[in-house]
């Protein structure tokens, strides 16, 4: 269940961060690039902010 959350959320701030970009200002794309280097980083750790913020939550 956590990990459908962690997709969501990532996803989420993806896409908004991409509106943000396309809407407001093109800096937002360093939003979306660092959404994507921590996802890359928690592939090879197994460790994610979200997921700890996510358990302190009570999601399991």
């Amino acid at each position: 269940m956590t990990e459908r959350i962690l997709r969501g959320i990532a996803g989420a701030f993806i896409v908004i961060s991409l509106i943000l970009a396309i809407k407001v200002n093109i800096q937002w794309l360093w939003f979306t690039g660092f959404v994507g280097l921590n996802l890359f980083q928690s592939s090879f750790t197994n460790w994610c902010p979200i997921m700890s913020i996510l358990k302190k939550c009570g999601c399991n």
